[in-house]
């Protein structure tokens, strides 16, 4: 939709930027590879693939979908057409009316077919598919329902490959009426068919970016912007940031997305596959919902700023002015935690903060070291370090109860359903499903928070006669 495509533009720029950084002389290598492809267009039609040598033409492997044209007109007249071509992208003209209904049982029956050739299509260009990774927003239409939708057929074609979703939260402000329906219609699929789900909200995404446009201000850090900096557009004058506000918040999120796939794509001392994070971080299937921090801030401003301390960066981490979504992992119950850091840090670095924090912080008491590390030695363009810490945490309930009291505000009432309830195969159940999925996903969180603070005892061990 429009949100998940806005941040994917953003993300393949960043992407070029850092490979760019890195790759001076421009040859087609491993680290670019994982995420483009580069194809030989000059003998028409697709081409074939070229794995050795210079760079001809990059493609990103992606897929760009959305019922409403604008966004990727945009895209395809902005600085990375290139990237993409006709074979990658579907859209529709009318857009989905903020209704989910339309996103998913319309839009996805009708697209169903086109999806799954295109998909296939993209995956077959891969040596060795790893996961997938869907962008999009909860609170309207496409990307609530379609989103979800596209999330049900990957499950279906693609059932042994892990499926990563980046989701937008609306905020209690927001202009689109209808939100709540959709974001809990679209969570009971999250629920059902992700395997990890990063949750974003906007209001985080809003205080992040005054927090460095006043760090820039006051001049404390002796900071200067770059030119051609990150939170300002791909044309670098610093002024665009009023212009389009989203721009910077988007920024944030595809730094998000970058950190997390620097192992993938770089080198490092300890590398993190995509699945492992799956795999350490989400101990029982339906609690799949990490909360995202990152810091140093001033990576994202593309600031010159001396290089603080790096224990300061691990405590940022662990702060709520650092989190994607408005939560307190400090005063919670972690289940798990990773920390991706990047550039110049050492795995004695990260072993000390470890030790050095846990004692602040709540694990449950079945996994005590709980923690997965990942250190990448390329840190972002024109920085030393910086730090992703992924959290499974029930501070994410907040945001859940917040959406179910919205929700029911509307739906006692019987609001707005009608709209939803003449598209085919839309029915009332499906909100009383969704509605019930979402109850129990936070009776999940709370039965799990009343042993927080309990005593430690430690499982009885088996005793061995000699």
């Amino acid at each position: 939709g429009q949100c998940g495509n806005q941040v994917g533009c953003r993300f393949w720029d960043l992407a070029l930027r850092e490979h760019a950084a890195v790759n001076k002389k421009g040859i087609y290598d491993e680290a670019l590879s994982s995420f483009f492809r580069n194809v030989d267009t000059r003998s028409g039609g697709d081409g074939p693939d070229i794995y050795k040598g210079k760079i001809c033409s990059l493609k990103a492997r992606a897929l760009l979908i959305d019922m409403e044209e604008g966004v990727v007109n945009e895209i395809l007249q902005g600085p990375l057409r290139d990237l993409f071509d006709s074979k990658q992208l579907i859209t529709d003209v009318s857009g989905s009316g903020n209704n989910w209904a339309v996103g998913h049982k319309l839009y996805g029956y009708q697209y169903r077919e086109n999806i799954v050739e295109k998909l296939r299509k993209t995956a077959e260009h891969c040596d060795c598919l790893q996961c997938f990774f869907i962008i999009h927003s909860m609170g309207g239409g496409t990307g609530s329902g379609l989103g979800t939708f596209v999330l049900n057929v990957l499950e279906d074609e693609f059932p042994e490959v892990y499926r990563f979703v980046t989701s937008v939260y609306p905020s209690g402000e927001d202009d689109v009426i209808t939100s709540p329906y959709n974001s809990v219609l679209a969570m009971k699929e999250l629920n059902e068919h992700a395997d990890c789900v990063l949750p974003i909200e906007n209001e985080s995404l809003f205080d992040i970016v005054n927090k460095i446009h006043q760090m820039i201000s006051s001049g404390k850090l002796g900071s200067t912007v770059k030119q051609n900096s990150l939170v300002t557009s791909s044309a670098g004058s610093a002024r665009t940031v009023q212009e389009k506000p989203f721009d910077a918040m988007n920024n944030i999120v595809a730094n998000l997305l970058l950190n997390l796939t620097s192992s993938a794509r770089f080198e490092g001392s300890l590398n993190m596959d995509l699945n492992e994070i799956s795999m350490n971080l989400v101990p029982f299937p339906r609690l799949h919902y990490l909360v995202s921090s990152l810091t140093p801030l001033y990576t994202l401003a593309d600031v010159n700023v001396p290089s603080r301390r790096l224990d300061q960066m691990f405590s940022d981490a662990f702060s709520r002015d650092h989190q994607l979504i408005q939560a307190d992992p400090k005063h919670s119950l972690y289940l798990a935690c990773a920390l991706l850091v990047r550039g110049n840090v050492q795995v004695s670095d990260l072993r000390r903060n470890i030790e050095r924090l846990k004692p602040s912080l709540h694990f449950v008491s079945w996994n005590q070291e709980g923690w997965k590390t990942g250190l990448c030695s390329v840190p972002p363009v024109g920085h030393s370090h910086s730090l992703l810490a992924l959290a499974n945490n029930t501070c994410v309930k907040p945001t859940f109860t917040e959406l179910k009291d919205r929700f029911m505000k509307l739906y006692k009432k019987k609001a707005h359903l009608h709209h939803y309830l003449h598209i085919d195969g839309m029915e009332q159940s499906c909100f009383s499903e969704a509605i019930s999925s979402l109850s129990d996903l936070i009776e999940e969180y709370n039965e799990l928070d009343a042993t927080k603070g309990g005593p430690r005892t430690d499982p009885s061990r088996l005793e061995i006669a000699i």
